[in-house]
């Protein structure tokens, strides 16, 4: 078990998943009987991935916890505990998932020793602490993706309510920017309002926003006419308008208010299953909780672009996982050189070969593969597209064969 091996994964089928992205990378019928949302590729008690080698079918989770300097690496495992701190999904949003953000390490610990102190159970719907654990995120667009993320500076969010042309909305944002604390105020203000004056508000900025030039402002809507009367409705208002192109990334801090409006991406996050939700959803909804985690301050968020040619790597702030890509054309090799952790190797265009001492795997678009610390150095051939996923410090620069042209 100890060599390069294929993972088969779990496809979580959330209501507002894609009938079409995930079921065509992976050549299934399209569309797909049921929504696809998420493809998790991790060791994750919620869906672990499984390993499949010699012969046996072992759940990634239970080798780690078995065996983990094996698997992640002396180093890993000293740092984290026999866990793996990442988890990889493929996310494939073809409705807007919720008004969101995740806690810091301190927070996490916090809220679910008070969540168990409350007793309330760990399936529970109401329970907003699933684990103990931070959770940063770093989403790479696989196609076109949209997102609403980082707030927007007081100033603009205020000329947008006045332009907007909803009289009753530009009065309570003016209210509530006029605080001290004016972004906190205004989080506040919106996402507490009373049904019997939240609905009208709602309804008059989608009203005023039916068929604006402004592309965030036009989501407005199309967020009500599937929730109708969630504040989070409003969400593009506060929040920055967010269009990746292929393979452009950004990082989500902890704390960093964002929703994913419609797209297809590799998310990187660390493994975690902590969100607190604020609108645009069925599930629990805790404004309190969500108002005590929140950073808010204005930030625009950062583009993370790819590289003209060979490897890209994406800088993301996070001890848990370093996300590269690895492009390559037919008659392409890349050595990972030496290595010191864990990784996770995943196929997300054409057809390629991982291969290492013992054995090589063949992965197609869709597919991803384990190379645990034992398995040693590997190399990867072939004609698409590989999304390597490890520990910072835990995975030495991939070299390309041959020369790599300037990055």
């Amino acid at each position: 078990m100890w060599r390069i091996a294929r993972l088969e994964c779990a496809v979580q089928t959330y209501a507002w998943g894609s009938r079409t992205a995930l079921a065509r990378l992976r050549g299934e019928p399209v569309p797909s009987p049921t929504p696809q949302a998420e493809l998790w590729i991790g060791a994750h008690p919620a869906a672990p991935s499984h390993l499949v080698a010699d012969g046996r079918r072992v759940s990634l989770a239970d080798l780690v916890s078995a065996e983990p300097e094996a698997v992640l690496g002396p180093a890993v495992a000293a740092r984290f505990g026999p866990r793996l701190p990442f988890l990889a999904k493929l996310l494939a949003a073809g409705e807007p998932l919720s008004i969101q953000a995740h806690p810091d390490a301190r927070q996490a610990r916090e809220g679910f020793a008070r969540e168990d102190a409350q007793g309330i159970a760990l399936d529970s719907g109401r329970r907003c602490y699933r684990d103990p654990f931070a959770k940063p995120e770093l989403v790479c667009a696989l196609e076109p993706f949209e997102a609403l993320c980082g707030l927007r500076p007081p100033g603009e969010i205020r000329e947008l309510a006045q332009a907007l042309g909803a009289p009753g909305l530009a009065r309570e944002v003016a209210a509530a920017l006029a605080d001290p604390a004016p972004l906190a105020a205004l989080l506040a203000a919106l996402l507490r309002l009373a049904p019997e004056r939240r609905a009208p508000l709602v309804a008059e900025a989608a009203l005023a926003a039916a068929g604006s030039s402004d592309p965030a402002l036009a989501w407005i809507p199309r967020l009500h006419a599937l929730h109708p009367g969630d504040p989070g409705a409003l969400a593009p208002l506060f929040l920055h308008h967010l269009r990746l192109a292929p393979g452009e990334a950004v990082f989500l801090a902890p704390g960093e208010l964002h929703g994913h409006l419609e797209g297809f991406v590799v998310e990187v996050m660390a493994s975690s299953d902590n969100v607190l939700r604020g609108g645009l959803t069925q599930k629990y909804v805790d404004v309190d909780a969500l108002l005590r985690i929140l950073r808010c301050e204005a930030r625009a968020p950062q583009i993370l672009r790819p590289a003209r040619a060979g490897v890209t790597r994406y800088a993301a702030p996070a001890e848990e996982f370093a996300l590269s890509a690895l492009e390559l054309a037919a008659g392409d090799a890349f050595a990972s050189g030496p290595r010191e952790g864990v990784e996770i190797l995943a196929c997300t265009r054409g057809a390629l070969c991982v291969a290492a001492e013992g054995g090589a795997v063949e992965l197609r678009a869709g597919e991803a593969a384990l190379a645990p610390w034992a398995a040693g150095e590997w190399q990867v051939s072939g004609d698409g597209l590989l999304h390597r996923v490890g520990v910072p410090g835990g995975a030495a620069t991939a070299a390309r064969s041959a020369p790599t042209p300037p990055l």
